[in-house]
């Protein structure tokens, strides 16, 4: 789906300058989802760019819960979710990843699939995509193909989208924004 095409999605997001630093632009989408036709439009246009079967849709801790359940229902799966490590009761598996200073570790269930589940990797936004990429690592570590990852938003300047195409994986999004 062409991003540009999006305004009535694009419109109902707000940024906010220098935050959480000065220089940064920050993409609120919780006035998207405040606003009921703006949730309901994008989990409409979110389903709309799914292509093919779907088994499960894995939400990516926090925001991705919202959108992961959301299609989960409007699909007709289950929604699995993916945590900070130490959020999971029972056993667990993990993947960390980099952040700008130091590392960050997110988990799932050991139980939560079955191998070779056809898998929509959802969260709200794609920056520099290494919690992205690390969910595609974990989620394949407990045998799921990662068929398409989902977005609401896309920083392009920042490459994760581009850097998660480059490891096998579909990526949709409804908006991009530009720097930073």
């Amino acid at each position: 789906m062409d991003t540009q095409q999006n305004e009535d999605i694009r419109s109902r997001i707000r940024t906010i300058p220098d935050f959480p630093k000065p220089g940064i632009l920050f993409r609120d989408i919780t006035t998207l989802l405040l606003d009921p036709e703006g949730l309901r439009l994008t989990i409409e246009k979110m389903a709309a760019q799914v292509d093919g079967k779907i088994d499960l849709v894995a939400g990516v801790e926090a925001r991705g819960f919202v959108f992961g359940a959301a299609l989960a229902v409007r699909l007709g799966t289950g929604v699995l979710l993916i945590r900070k490590d130490g959020k999971l009761p029972g056993a667990t598996i993990a993947e960390d990843y980099a952040l700008e200073y130091g590392t960050d570790r997110i988990a799932i269930h050991a139980d939560a699939l079955v191998p070779g589940a056809r898998v929509l990797l959802v969260d709200d936004l794609i920056a520099t995509g290494g919690t992205a990429r690390a969910a595609v690592r974990l989620l394949r570590k407990a045998g799921a193909e990662v068929v398409q990852a989902s977005f609401v938003v896309d920083l392009p300047d920042l490459g994760g989208a581009d850097a998660l195409r480059s490891d096998g994986i579909t990526v949709s999004s409804l908006v991009a924004f530009e720097g930073h």
